[in-house]
């Protein structure tokens, strides 16, 4: 069987807070996250993770082989690029505008790693990845209608309800079996429309694609869904939508509105949270840079919210253009919090405390029984590890 190690370069911490649970394979763009994209690609393979931080290996652990393929956790795969990399001769690297791309072989230490950037062959093709979490929202149309391509292929979607309206082409809306679709409006004119198993768009949803609706996660009553937008699986949004990237088990089950951005895993916007997209004087937006520890232009006019795992709002929280806020926090408040809101925050704009662990722990698995999950120790240890380098910064 080939081993595949997907592995993470430097440039991981570009893509905090969402890289501070995961490494950057697991990021969702699209209808699935990119391991999983490059599993698409090499059913037969086995996967495994090198992630740049060992704290996080106990979750994603590596497994080596005497040879290995190495791909670059960032890059995103195509047919030509795959083809590159198994057609790669032993001891061998292929490069690209000074990043590591792939490597045929075996790896001790991650010194090698940064060696092979030097004496790699250089890929001759473009190469799609992600460096900074506006990426992610950015490419998210591509990738969606990346995924509905191999995901649809030579199969068959359940039947459409005769209550749903589709505007466009109606074999760009899929179904999975178990999928519940009524009383909506669909329209496929600027994408696909891809509808997860045991997934439901309620009554009323107003939906443009690209859009991806993962298992078993909903729209609730009235929706309304700019594309391109993924919900990821196990989540339900309400509200209006636009071009954002929901990774997974995450609730935006209410009003208010959320552009232009990401969100991780196991967060909750309460009802009437807001985000701001655009500056009132239309200018690029500045957003947190964790690696540089400033403000970083993104160059963009449309960026919003950039939210990492476990981190919850209050009800009608209002949120700045670029807000950017790390794992575990707790943000609540009657005017603008900061745009950096560190990891393990409780407060708003005129408080701002430490998010006490044993308190944020008890949520935590509160919130995963809901879901009949249970936080594992590999987790708790994950989150507390984080915690802890949190307050000593």
């Amino acid at each position: 069987m080939m081993n595949c190690i997907l592995f993470d370069d430097a440039t991981w911490q570009d893509l905090l807070p969402l890289t501070f649970t995961r490494p950057v394979s697991n990021v969702r763009l699209g209808i699935v996250t990119i391991q999983e994209k490059w599993a698409m690609y090499l059913p037969e393979a086995h996967f495994s993770n090198w992630t740049f931080e060992p704290y996080l290996q106990a979750k994603f652990p590596l497994h080596t082989e005497t040879q290995n393929f190495y791909i670059n956790g960032k890059c995103l795969p195509d047919a030509e690029f795959v083809n590159a990399i198994l057609n790669l001769p032993h001891n061998t690297a292929l490069v690209k505008d000074g990043h590591l791309l792939a490597f045929n072989g075996h790896l001790k230490n991650r010194q090698q790693l940064n060696d092979l950037v030097r004496s790699g062959n250089v890929y001759a093709n473009a190469v799609q990845f992600i460096l900074y979490p506006w990426d992610i929202f950015q490419k998210n149309g591509a990738a969606i209608e990346h995924d509905f391509k191999h995901i649809t292929a030579n199969r068959t979607s359940q039947v459409l309800s005769n209550s749903v309206t589709v505007i466009g082409d109606k074999h760009k809306v899929f179904l999975e079996e178990g999928a519940y679709c009524e009383a909506a409006i669909l329209n496929t004119n600027n994408g696909s429309i891809y509808i997860g198993h045991q997934a439901e768009i309620m009554e009323g949803s107003v939906i443009r694609g690209p859009f991806a609706l993962c298992e078993h996660s909903a729209t609730k009553l009235a929706t309304k869904i700019y594309g391109p937008t993924t919900i990821g699986p196990h989540s339900k949004v309400g509200g209006e939508i636009n071009n954002s990237v929901i990774f997974g088990y995450t609730n935006k089950a209410h009003d208010g509105f959320l552009g232009n951005s990401v969100l991780g895993e196991w967060c909750n916007l309460g009802a009437d949270t807001n985000n701001s997209n655009l500056k009132n004087n239309y200018a690029n937006v500045k957003i947190y840079n964790y690696r540089q520890q400033q403000m970083l232009n993104s160059h963009l006019q449309f960026c919003g919210l950039i939210m990492g795992d476990h981190s919850k709002t209050g009800i009608n929280t209002m949120l700045n253009t670029g807000t950017v806020v790390g794992v575990a926090c707790n943000v609540f408040g009657s005017d603008f919090p900061p745009t950096h809101v560190p990891s393990f925050s409780w407060g708003g704009a005129n408080t701002m405390r430490p998010y006490q662990f044993d308190k944020f722990i008890e949520t935590a698995t509160q919130v995963y029984q809901r879901r009949g999950i249970t936080l594992s120790a590999t987790e708790h240890e994950l989150l507390w590890y984080l915690c802890q380098a949190t307050l000593s910064t």
